[in-house]
């Protein structure tokens, strides 16, 4: 016997780990595309952040609006690490990866750590970052330094 008995019920889909074989790496395309997507996206989420913060305290966007490009990237870039993290923790996607059928898995396949995602992001910020897609594969700096990947989820 070499079940336990008394062990909680297991189904397949509990299995974390896939073969990455066994999936279909996203196309460059489809890369390209989650980019535009999510670029566009994170202005939209930008500017709900800028409408909420300004009618809860307009000081702020009035200091905001005089102040310079230091003060732009200490606002921005936590309101880039908020898009890109809060979607792809809770729904391993962004916006750009629902539209396209695509989705972050760790490089064995499985579900990313909270720690790899927040590696993927920061990684985002490395110069010419996006022109790490120009190589044989669809793998970006992003992607090999946090040890992740994006597959295809529909056909």
């Amino acid at each position: 016997m070499d079940q336990n008995p008394y062990a909680a019920p297991r189904s397949r889909v509990d299995s974390d780990e896939v073969s990455y074989e066994a999936i279909e790496p996203a196309s460059r395309g489809r890369r390209f595309l989650n980019f535009l997507i999510d670029y566009v996206g994170f202005i939209l989420f930008s500017m709900f952040v800028g409408a909420v913060v300004g009618f809860t305290y307009p000081p702020a966007v009035y200091a905001l609006q005089d102040a310079g490009t230091l003060a732009n990237y200490v606002v921005g870039i936590p309101v880039w690490i908020l898009y890109y993290l809060s979607q792809e923790a809770l729904f391993g996607r962004t916006l750009g990866k629902l539209v396209t059928g695509t989705r972050v898995v760790s490089a064995a396949g499985g579900t990313p750590t909270f720690g790899q995602l927040l590696g993927r992001t920061a990684a985002r910020y490395i110069p010419f970052e996006p022109f790490s897609f120009f190589g044989s594969d669809a793998v970006g700096w992003h992607d090999s330094l946090s040890n992740t990947r994006v597959i295809r989820t529909r056909r």
